[in-house]
């Protein structure tokens, strides 16, 4: 599983992974409802698996949206109740949602009602001074008499006052034998384990525990990691594609993108750690940074940025 990705990254990563799910990038109830629904929930038919993430607290509206995500015909919704943004707890959802599990309940029971596609969860292990089996237990206990079988948990508390979220997403300590504990009292539910998860034999260690993980920042930074998870996590008798079979590969959407307006920029910061740890890597990402933003950038830069990075 992958998450937080937008359109370009999402069908980028695609390429080197045909069975992992993707993630779209939270999006909030009022943006959907009243705002570019049509460019929020647009996606290649090629990115399926694909989960729609939500960021609401009100019943109604994530029920509307719930069959938006029909419309569009997502594989999963899931409701964020792990963002400590300050922006987030003003608006009344994220991770902040943990200290109502009454009010997650209703949502999830609303967006059941109207739709069959999978309602999930992403959640943390407590928030604040609530670092404890019982409180973790007890949300997710109300979750799951609310008919939710899946959920992700990132495996550290959420500082709502006093860190920002870069800093939730590295200074409270890791805990993964809490969602293990977890994972012994929802037995009959899905738990996948996210955070600090940097290696696909970490990854493998960690599903003789739990029904899934969950990459999203090491993925971004060093998005081959992805090309080894069809064969070593699903078993699947296929060739990884190599660096330059999948640029040969994402070129023709960068071309489709650039004729309907998109911006060169927009999709090469998403494959900046493509070459990472490799010879020509730091040329690769020192072609793209200084030239795809300037007016009339195109395929050639993407061409000049690889033969760059191949040429070491």
């Amino acid at each position: 599983m992958l998450d937080w990705t937008d359109r370009h990254e999402r069908y980028f990563l695609r390429l080197l992974s045909h069975h992992a799910r993707l993630y779209t990038e939270m999006v909030t109830t009022g943006a959907l409802l009243f705002g570019d629904t049509k460019r929020h929930l647009d996606f290649s038919p090629q990115e399926h698996p694909l989960a729609l993430q939500l960021g609401g607290s009100d019943p109604e509206a994530l029920a509307k949206c719930a069959q938006l995500a029909n419309q569009w015909a997502y594989d999963e919704i899931n409701l964020n109740i792990g963002c400590p943004s300050d922006r987030v707890q003003s608006g009344k959802f994220g991770a902040c949602l943990m200290a109502e599990p009454e009010l997650v309940a209703k949502c999830i029971v609303a967006m059941k009602n109207v739709t069959d596609i999978p309602v999930t969860i992403k959640s943390r292990i407590g928030i604040d001074e609530h670092d404890n089996d019982a409180f973790l237990s007890q949300f997710m206990q109300a979750a799951h008499n609310a008919g939710c079988r899946i959920f992700i948990v990132h495996a550290r508390i959420a500082v709502l006052a006093g860190l920002s979220p870069k800093q939730n997403r590295e200074i409270p300590p890791l805990n993964y034998d809490r969602v293990a504990r977890m994972k012994e009292t929802f037995q009959d539910s899905l738990i996948v384990l996210n955070g600090g998860i940097n290696s696909l034999e970490q990854a493998q260690q960690l599903l003789h525990i739990f029904d899934g993980v969950m990459l999203g920042r090491e993925i971004y930074h060093n998005p081959y990691l992805l090309a080894q998870v069809d064969q070593r996590l699903f078993d699947a008798d296929t060739e990884s594609l190599t660096r330059r079979e999948v640029m040969k590969k994402f070129i023709p959407y960068v071309r489709d993108q650039l004729q309907a307006g998109a911006a060169l920029q927009h999709m090469t910061r998403h494959i900046l750690g493509l070459y990472k740890g490799q010879p020509g890597g730091r040329l690769f990402r020192r072609h793209l940074s200084e030239n795809a933003w300037k007016k009339h950038a195109g395929i050639s830069v993407l061409e000049d940025a690889c033969a760059l990075a191949e040429s070491n």
